[in-house]
């Protein structure tokens, strides 16, 4: 028996779905064209729209001013700034100053090169991943335009004896407060309770009075360092003093920025021949976890191949500094007063190969960067028992300690935060430190706008216990 063919109906759908199939894959081909405008939306949305909340000049660039008024600076280190201050005096104040070079100041200079990019002019921003708004609405973040290390180090160079107390002859103090009644008087802030603002608090001791007040921000730090003894306060007991609560610090919602390097760059191909082993220069006594630097070094002071110096950041100890950089295999950086310091960015400009010896350690731009790729991480234990650290860096061939320079000479750019501007207002290098700091924050925006929608819906009353953010 003859079969039966197919309803006409089907051959027409079956037809159609062919031409409607051949059509689409046609028109996705790689031959096609992007459409330019949904490139440019792309473009748009990845970037991060910044708010600069309204605050007086005095507690930014004019605490530059008040700086370069001093008749003179007499910390170690200054020797630089004073010749500067000279060459500054009888000059108007309208334009921005330029930051300190005195190393204990300017290794904190990221509120400076941040600033001055949200204030370059829409037609010369280049590619800086930041986008000013006018109104505080459109903005995914409020960025807090407070010099808070400009203002504790000019508190502890005219009087340092009243910095911890809360007295108005401490005008850091005075600062500090005034910034937070301003920014938490604003519609901004009580619309998400602050967790939308960004400070930048690099120097440790910056906003020391008040940290507890804008912990809900996200915060711009060089490690969780200097939170230390706050969140002891909520340890409940707790018997382990290294332990970081973090009630008001974390990974979370807060971003790790580097140190401002203080050691001009060193190109890979201007790179020599090494001779020494390892290198490490700095205060032998510190406090918390700088218990271990001295115990390293009484370790390694005598051993062969290595250069462990007492040292300060004046002009002759950083030529010191990159001599001894520059001439070794290996950068030694244990943790001192703070986990992590200015130490390790001079290492990665010198293409010192870094030795981390730092349990705690939080290191900038991670899940973008991979330190493992140009550093060696060494657990404290292992570091203390004898002879080990230094069989452990022998074993490294040349060929890994060549690979690890080239890919610390493609790091170096990352952590540049000079753009070559007066008052740092210009474009930003697409690749330097203050692009990947915005690109930072704004991967915390999805967990603040649940953090400010969780908040609106809590019935009034009800508490919400302080948790340990761990990731």
């Amino acid at each position: 028996m003859a079969a039966k063919s197919p309803p006409l109906c089907f051959v027409l759908t079956l037809l159609s779905l062919l031409s409607i199939t051949f059509f689409y894959l046609h028109s996705i081909s790689p031959s096609s064209s992007p459409n330019p405008k949904s490139s440019t939306l792309s473009i748009a949305q990845s970037s991060l729209r910044v708010f600069i909340a309204p605050l007086p000049r005095s507690l930014n660039y004019g605490l530059l001013d008040k700086y370069w008024a001093l008749t003179s600076d007499t910390r170690i280190g200054s020797e630089v700034d004073n010749e500067i201050r000279k060459s500054l005096t009888g000059k108007g104040s309208g334009n921005p100053q330029p930051f300190p070079e005195n190393p204990i100041i300017k290794q904190y200079s990221a509120e400076y090169w941040i600033l001055g990019d949200l204030l370059t002019p829409d037609g010369s921003k280049g590619e800086s991943y930041a986008i000013r708004v006018s109104d505080y609405k459109q903005a995914d973040v409020i960025f807090v335009p407070f010099f808070a290390t400009m203002s504790a180090e000019l508190q502890l160079i005219i009087n340092k004896s009243v910095f911890r107390k809360r007295v108005e002859e401490n005008e850091d103090y005075v600062r500090q407060k005034m910034v937070v009644d301003l920014v938490k008087k604003s519609e901004a802030w009580q619309r998400s309770g602050g967790r939308d603002h960004v400070f930048v608090l690099t120097d440790p001791v910056s906003m020391y009075h008040l940290k507890d007040e804008i912990a809900p921000a996200i915060l711009l730090l060089v490690d969780f360092g200097g939170w230390q003894h706050l969140d002891a306060k909520t340890s409940n007991g707790s018997s382990d003093n290294e332990m970081i609560h973090h009630t008001q610090v974390s990974l979370l919602k807060d971003v790790i920025v580097p140190y401002t390097h203080l050691l001009p760059r060193l190109d890979i191909s201007n790179d020599r021949k090494r001779h020494q082993l390892l290198y490490f220069k700095g205060a032998k006594h510190r406090h918390r976890g700088g218990l271990v630097r001295e115990k390293l070094w009484d370790i390694l002071i005598n051993v062969p191949g290595i250069i462990i110096e007492e040292g300060f950041p004046n002009a002759t100890g950083k030529e010191q500094s990159i001599k001894g950089m520059r001439s070794s295999e290996f950068c030694l950086h244990p943790a001192g007063d703070t986990p992590t310091s200015c130490r390790l960015f001079d290492a990665i400009q010198s293409l010192c190969i870094p030795v981390i010896v730092s349990d705690n350690i939080e290191l900038p731009f991670e899940g973008i960067v991979d330190y493992s790729e140009f550093s060696v991480f060494v657990a404290v234990s292992d570091a203390l028992r004898p002879n080990w650290l230094v069989n452990h860096l022998k074993s490294f061939s040349t060929e890994q300690k060549d690979q690890f320079r080239r890919n610390m000479a493609e790091a170096q750019p990352i952590f540049q935060y000079d753009n070559g501007y007066p008052g740092g207002v210009g474009p930003v290098p697409s690749d330097g430190a203050v692009n990947h700091i915005w690109r930072k924050v704004h991967q915390k925006i999805p967990i603040i706008k649940e953090a400010v929608t969780r908040e609106k819906r809590k019935p009034a009353g009800a508490t919400v216990p302080l948790r340990c953010h761990c990731i």
